[in-house]
């Protein structure tokens, strides 16, 4: 009989929108056994009012303490599904080109398996739900967080917090909170997942900067209003598509001083496994044709000259002619208008072929 994940590791799973191995129904979202049917917008600034919130909770598949939490917070049933669409819009995003195009056909069979694309989903899933948690917060859609109002900086007094930061550090308490997390086990499968949904929690902390503004006589800079601010998604997902592009391999080992069991990885320029590294056990399939991890990638657009030649995998392509119509001959008209004619242009489309 197969044992059971921790449940730490299931709990961190669920949320980062990650499938359960075991027979749990899987949370809604990116990785969840079943279809996304829609694709929510961003949510407005203002939190759902009444008994609205109740409503989200209840649909959501949580542990019995999460949905309580969610309750208790009439924000965070939007937040994670704003984590959803972050997540599932950076993905497509970043691996428009690859073979593997973050499609969500198979995506159940392929987080079964410890491939380099199971890493990138739950790190960017993580990613997505730490920054929701905090835009939340500073935007004023969370009741029990606000502003970051903790700068840690020296000569604190001679700073102003005016405007309201990203509060990075409440999202990430509440999210050990949310997630329970205790000890990882032993089981080599929920330390690789536990890593790489830290590695995702970390490069949204990387991405957190403090943006200050100076008053004073003549530019003197008496007094600055600083706040902290995230990073926009976007540049955390081209980190994390980085550290997917030079993933490590690894293996379980032991802690001879501690006993205890560790990842590791081959040392590369010297250095061991970092914190940053994503990280995987098994090579990933060719991604080329319909399996049961991805539909394969005949019929996906490319570029003649770029990536045609990759995409299609040796197969060729097809190439159609298709009239595009677009802006020209635009003139600005007194005041402040723009004049533009509708031209159709024709063009080449490029699509790989099927066999």
């Amino acid at each position: 009989m197969r044992s059971r994940l921790p449940r730490t590791a299931c709990l961190l799973r669920l949320v980062a929108l990650c499938i359960l191995l075991s027979n749990t129904a899987a949370y809604f979202g990116l990785t969840g056994r079943e279809p996304l049917v829609f694709l929510p917008g961003p949510f407005s600034n203002e939190p759902p009012t009444g008994k609205a919130h109740l409503k989200q909770c209840e649909q959501m598949t949580l542990t019995r303490r999460q949905k309580r939490l969610c309750r208790r917070e009439p924000g965070l049933a939007e937040t994670l599904r704003e984590s959803v669409r972050l997540s599932l819009l950076e993905c497509r995003y970043q691996f428009r080109n690859e073979r593997w195009n973050c499609s969500l056909d198979g995506r159940g069979s392929l987080l079964k398996r410890a491939f380099k694309e199971t890493a990138f989903l739950l790190a960017v899933s993580s990613a997505a739900l730490t920054h929701a948690l905090a835009k939340a917060c500073s935007s004023g859609r969370m009741e029990r967080c606000t502003c970051d109002d903790s700068p840690g900086i020296q000569h604190r007094e001679a700073w102003q917090w005016g405007v309201c930061g990203d509060n990075l550090k409440y999202s990430t308490k509440f999210l050990k909170k949310f997630l329970g997390q205790k000890k990882v086990s032993k089981d080599l499968r929920a330390q690789i997942d536990a890593h790489n949904i830290n590695v995702g929690i970390r490069a949204v902390k990387s991405g957190l900067k403090t943006t200050c503004k100076c008053h004073g006589v003549s530019g003197s800079c008496a007094v600055r209003t600083c706040w902290k601010q995230l990073s926009p998604f976007h540049d955390t997902g081209r980190l994390l598509k980085y550290r997917y592009d030079t993933a490590v391999r690894v293996l379980s080992v032991t802690n001879e001083a501690t006993g205890e069991t560790e990842l590791a990885g081959p040392r590369r320029h010297g250095q061991s496994l970092r914190t940053t590294d994503l990280v995987f056990l098994e090579d990933s399939p060719s991604f080329c044709r319909p399996s049961r991890y991805s539909p394969g990638t005949g019929g996906r657009s490319c570029a003649k000259d770029t990536s045609c030649q990759s995409l299609c995998c040796g197969r060729g392509y097809n190439t159609a002619m298709r009239l595009t119509s677009l802006s020209c001959h635009c003139q600005v008209r007194w005041c402040c208008h723009v004049e533009c004619q509708t031209c159709v242009r024709e063009e080449e489309v490029y699509t790989c072929k099927n066999s």
